[in-house]
């Protein structure tokens, strides 16, 4: 077979565009919140509604991606996020702005990421067939990829924020639809081996059963199953940061493009990070990189916790991107390397949604101990725990397997 890097540019655009949506999304929901009623448990209500899908929609989506097909599950995905994004200027036109409650917007908040994930796996389930039309190992697929996604984060959040500033969050939305759009054109485009339906002997026999038949393999697979718990409880910790502290600190202060900074500076570092890896993935130990990725994470926010001014809140963002950004190749690169072809949507929504299980009790425990202890206290509430979790790390035995050859799947 030729190679072409067609097939591989085509999934980094589309990955870039849906996420560079989200980026906006991520900052404009929980602005619109802040600014109608100034209350963090009402953002956080609004922050767990877009993640508690996430959980059920990861599960299905990576059955769906197996059964319907890679292409036309990342095709539908994105237009219904741009439907549920799109739905919110549409409302304040014809029903005035009055409609958008906290109740509205957790409800689109939900339904736009119902439909994430769908896209999310099925670009990641494609990147081994890229990879191999392109002539890439796996590990510099997935490290562009992750750099690719950093850097949409990047640019999301950034224009998100300016574009508060100048248009409004309401019309902010219709530049999320419109980029949600762009990457619809985009797989369009896309013709790669296994994206297309997959053979009807290897489809699941249902929803259910194929949920239970990925859940049994990262089950019995202690390698997936032991960093799908890790990552479960860091991002629980860390998702209510995000999406809820620093939007927080920043509506407080009036300062939406300060908030985009700092989901910059923390998406910059893991641009670098992520690419990185193309080069220490050829003598670096992946179990070291993990370890050193949660200590490093949980120290940076102990010190965060105490809101020290702007440039050391960037500064340490950007570090805690940059040790985080090799973790996202070396997850897709396990996940791929254990995981059979007609399973591999299965195991990366499992996975997934593991990494979503805890987010929505983290964002309901954020919200009440900002409003009754302040922001240093919830910070600090949720930075303790990933430092605990990063003293544990060295002593799992499981994690000593990311450095050994696996058997073929």
């Amino acid at each position: 077979m030729t190679t072409s890097r067609g097939p591989a540019l085509l999934i980094l655009t589309s990955a870039f565009l849906s996420a560079a949506a989200n980026g906006i999304s991520m900052v404009a929901f929980p602005w619109l919140v802040l600014q109608r009623t100034g209350n963090a448990t009402d953002a956080s209500v609004v922050a767990a509604a877009a993640t508690l899908p996430l959980l059920f929609a990861t599960l299905v989506a990576g059955t769906a991606v197996d059964f319907l097909g890679r292409r036309r599950v990342a095709i539908l995905a994105d237009l219904m996020s741009a439907t549920s994004v799109a739905a919110i200027p549409i409302l304040a036109a014809t029903q005035g702005v009055g409609a958008l409650n906290t109740l509205v917007l957790a409800g689109l908040a939900a339904a736009g990421a119902f439909f994430d994930p769908g896209g999310m796996t099925a670009r990641q389930s494609m990147l081994p067939e890229a990879a191999g039309r392109v002539g890439w190992t796996l590990d510099k697929t997935n490290s562009v990829y992750e750099a690719v996604f950093n850097l949409a984060y990047i640019t999301g959040p950034g224009i998100g924020g300016l574009l508060i500033a100048t248009i409004g969050g309401i019309n902010t939305m219709w530049v999320t639809a419109g980029a949600f759009g762009c990457s619809i054109l985009t797989m369009a485009l896309l013709r790669l081996p296994g994206a297309g339906r997959p053979d009807r002997t290897e489809h699941p026999e249902g929803v259910l059963s194929g949920v239970i038949e990925g859940l049994k393999f990262v089950w019995h697979n202690k390698v997936l199953r032991t960093l799908g718990l890790i990552d479960l409880a860091v991002t629980a910790l860390y998702l209510p940061m995000e999406s809820v502290l620093f939007p927080k600190y920043f509506t407080d202060r009036n300062e939406p493009a300060q908030l985009g900074w700092v989901l910059m500076a923390l998406s910059i570092g893991g641009l670098i990070g992520a690419l990185s890896w193309t080069v220490l993935s050829k003598f670096a130990s992946r179990r070291g990189t993990v370890v050193t990725a949660v200590l490093t994470f949980g120290g940076a926010s102990v010190v965060i916790s105490l809101l020290p001014p702007l440039p050391l809140i960037l500064a340490l963002s950007a570090v805690v991107g940059l040790v985080y950004g090799p973790i996202g190749p070396i997850y897709n690169s396990v996940m791929q390397t254990r995981a059979p072809a007609h399973l591999r949507g299965r195991v990366v929504g499992v996975m997934t949604s593991m990494a979503y299980a805890a987010g929505p009790v983290g964002f309901m425990l954020a919200g009440p101990l900002v409003d009754s202890f302040g922001l240093r206290v919830a910070f600090l509430g949720l930075a303790l725990p990933i430092v605990a979790i990063g003293l544990l790390c060295p002593w799992i035995p499981a994690l000593r397997e990311l450095d050994r050859t696996p058997p073929a799947p």
